[in-house]
């Protein structure tokens, strides 16, 4: 079941649309183009996860695309319409719901955008992953570390409606075994993984240290590890921002993917080579991500 609410000018609190029907015109250029942005955000227990964070991002990714939105109090708005809707029509109180915010450029030649909110239930892939991890693969996105700063018109810090090759990617893994996918830069680094950030532990020599990718080599920032990395550093862990190579992954004491819907995936494998793993490592994260609203 999925509740659909528009953000629409005459309608103050967002317009509750029929998700069993077309809603969307074929010449809106999310459609056509895949012109737009999102963000999709795990609400517990009825409280949306890092929700300023993700409204945040949503409009530093709307400013990478020049593209007009509404703001972040009709986004408010729109949320609680679409959560008050799901809860009474759903029979069951769900434990954990996803919450995704989108806008296109809007019909073409309208210049207006087309925003709406949507509200369903999670894959049961994402909890089965948190606890069984994950096998990966390494696989070279074309461009070195350095082509974010050359060529901002790739959009590689921004999270666009354009995730054709993600979802290539994914596709190219399960066809060889694996269930996701950690992108390379041409220059070996590691960056991300289609809809996750990479974050790796090292916990040698008296130190506990957390390392993610460096924010400047065309990664989306994550809003996951940025709030985990807020907790972890008050609970005395060190941080740091890579740059990471394949190598520094199979040496770590733990290596995960973090998203705001699947969370805390630990990494079983990198291309077929089991890597170090820690189930408290994990558990003692997973609590620092728990305690985050």
């Amino acid at each position: 079941m999925t509740v659909l609410v528009f953000l629409d000018p005459a309608h103050e609190h967002g317009r509750i649309a029929d998700a069993g029907h077309p809603q969307l015109m074929a010449t809106d250029l999310g459609a056509t183009r895949g012109d737009g942005v999102f963000e999709s955000l795990l609400v517990v227990r009825g409280t949306p996860r890092k929700l300023q964070a993700h409204l945040d991002r949503l409009g530093h990714s709307a400013e990478a695309m020049k593209l007009e939105l509404p703001d972040q109090q009709a986004w408010r708005r729109a949320i609680t319409t679409a959560l008050d809707e799901f809860a009474a029509v759903e029979k069951a109180a769900a434990p954990e719901i996803v919450l995704k915010l989108m806008s296109t450029r809007g019909v073409e030649g309208s210049g207006r955008p087309t925003s709406w909110v949507s509200v369903f239930l999670p894959s049961p892939t994402a909890a089965r992953q948190r606890e069984d991890g994950i096998d990966v693969l390494l696989l070279d996105r074309g461009y070195d570390s350095t082509i974010a700063d050359r060529a901002p018109w790739l959009l590689l810090g921004a999270k666009t409606l354009s995730y054709a090759v993600n979802m290539a990617a994914i596709r190219h893994a399960s066809e060889q075994g694996a269930d996701d996918v950690i992108f390379t830069s041409s220059d070996g680094k590691v960056l991300e993984g289609p809809t996750a950030t990479v974050l790796v532990a090292r916990t040698r020599d008296g130190t506990r240290e957390l390392v993610t990718p460096r924010r400047d080599s065309g990664i989306l920032p994550g809003t996951t590890q940025g709030a985990l990395f807020s907790a972890a550093g008050q609970a005395g862990w060190r941080l740091g921002y890579g740059p990471l190579e394949r190598a520094d992954l199979l040496d770590a004491d733990g290596v995960w993917l973090v998203s705001s819907i699947r969370l805390l995936a630990p990494v079983n494998s990198i291309d077929g080579t089991a890597i170090a793993g820690s189930p408290a490592l994990t558990a003692e994260l997973t609590t620092l991500l728990d305690k985050i609203t």
